[in-house]
């Protein structure tokens, strides 16, 4: 594998042009007073209560477990021109992403073309043919898009930017990229004063501006809801968080009903009319007169006016068939077909366990291939071939033997490594970037994204439920 590329060291001894200004500020900051600022910074998002439910994860006394998401200190600082690029593809993918969602549900020109096949859409567990034929706004799907990107190095030293994973349904961690930089403004006010940072705090402005934007035609001044399958959800401090930002209600199902083919909430002052519902709430739970049927987190009818177009949900119901890890490897493809260009963001190169050539090779090199499942999420269901046992690989071989179908693998990218300040001082950790894409009337997005930093030395693995944590994301002003 080859070694992985320094977002701030271009050598052992010199420093990325974009960084020199934050590494000398940094070299001249005694290590206690850092501590101390790190000590300050959890003290904070502890009381503000900016934590996480683990699923499945106990405390000593048998209870569930809630977690902070740990900050690191240390920006991850990307220079104007590369984010000028990268947003272009952003922009581009997701373009591309809600055309194919729209053609799956409506002509399906793309399966006629042959170039996804029919069965990867409708044997897939996102797919909803309860879908078929019906308009949503604007032909758009997900509103609200995830992009996980990856950096990895190149044979000349230099770096180029992959796209590891399209969330489409009801991507987090948005709250996490407002408040880390309400925090580093908090800490290091100097800091903010010597660089010139693209803002991000208008997110919530624009999230709110997009959702109205997809509102009913008839409807002048639209009541916009988050709703939450509550308190008891891992994001639940998310929902609250980006409710509160917008001035909207956070509703749970229990809130909603329908009347004469519209949705309402109760209030104090009697129901109100709903026109946007953003969804915290995957679709099977959306309602329970048409998926699952012991649903209690949803609203009964919702499905009905929202064919009938007296509702819009964000994200569309379905949106989940273009985010699968069965469909990402299809998506250059359909960059091509629906917009005519190529791709400007690539593709990490992947092999389908489901075509017997790609199954053979994915077997015969297990040891040295990162193999998910496709549906799996979170970091669970994958095998990280060079970190695992023979144990571990022997008995991932079994379950790709008997269900390559519900497979990929990649090759074992290095991830790029930040500066990390670690209780051993500042190392090397391995990150990702997710970026924030909205689609609604116009794509745009704020400048930046999530950055989660695998905190375990060597770790690839960054997500919050395997240990990981998070960093302020500095895109500078050309």
């Amino acid at each position: 594998m080859r070694p992985s590329f320094d977002e701030m060291q271009a050598t052992s001894t010199t420093v990325r042009e974009h960084y020199r200004g934050y590494d000398r500020w940094l070299a001249q900051q005694p290590r206690d007073v850092m501590k101390s600022r790190r000590e300050e910074a959890e003290m904070i998002f502890r009381r503000v209560g900016i934590t996480f439910a683990v699923y499945g994860a106990k405390d000593e006394d048998g209870s569930g477990t809630e977690r902070l998401i740990p900050f690191d200190l240390i920006p991850r600082v990307i220079p104007a021109h590369e984010w000028v690029e990268m947003e272009k593809g952003l922009a581009q993918r997701v373009s591309a992403l809600n055309r194919f969602i729209h053609d799956v549900y409506h002509d399906q020109e793309i399966i006629r073309a042959g170039l996804v096949p029919a069965d990867q859409i409708f044997k897939n567990a996102q797919f909803r043919p309860e879908m078929m034929g019906v308009d949503v706004p604007g032909g758009v799907y997900s509103h609200i898009s995830g992009i996980d990107i990856v950096r990895a190095a190149n044979p000349d030293g230099s770096g180029s930017y992959y796209v590891l994973e399209d969330n489409l349904r009801v991507p987090s961690g948005v709250s996490y990229m407002l408040e880390n930089r309400k925090m580093m403004m908090r800490l290091f006010p100097e800091l903010f004063s010597q660089h010139r940072v693209e803002p991000v705090a208008h997110y919530p402005d624009m999230l709110l501006e997009t959702l109205r934007a997809v509102a009913p035609a008839a409807v002048n001044e639209p009541t916009v809801v988050v709703l939450t399958p509550g308190m008891y959800n891992s994001a639940y401090f998310e929902h609250a968080f980006l409710a509160q930002q917008m001035g909207v209600e956070l509703v749970e199902g229990q809130d909603l009903f329908v009347k004469d083919n519209f949705v309402y909430m109760r209030t104090t002052q009697g129901p109100k009319r709903v026109d946007v519902i953003y969804r915290r709430v995957d679709d099977d739970f959306l309602d329970p007169l048409v998926f699952r049927p012991d649903s209690t987190l949803g609203c009964a009818g919702l499905l009905g006016v929202y064919r009938a177009g007296n509702v819009a949900l964000c994200n569309a119901i379905g949106t989940g068939v273009a985010d699968d890890k069965s469909i990402y490897p299809y998506v250059p493809k359909m960059i091509e077909f629906y917009l005519g260009e190529k791709p400007i963001l690539n593709n990490v190169p992947t092999y389908l366990c489901r075509e017997a050539d790609d199954l053979k090779y994915v077997l015969d090199h297990l040891g040295e291939l990162v193999v998910k499942e496709v549906h799996g999420a979170g970091g669970y269901g994958m095998l990280v071939g060079p970190a695992a046992t023979k144990a571990e690989i022997a008995e991932f071989r079994k379950a790709v033997e008997a269900h390559p179908e519900g497979y990929i693998a990649q090759p074992t990218l290095s991830l790029s490594t930040c500066p990390t300040f670690v209780e051993s001082g500042i190392a090397p950790r391995h990150i990702d970037l997710r970026p924030f894409v909205l689609s609604g009337k116009t794509v745009q997005m704020v400048p930046g994204g999530l950055t989660r930093v695998a905190l375990k030395e060597g770790s690839l693995v960054v997500n919050s439920s395997q240990g990981g944590g998070t960093k302020d994301t500095w895109v500078l002003e050309a």
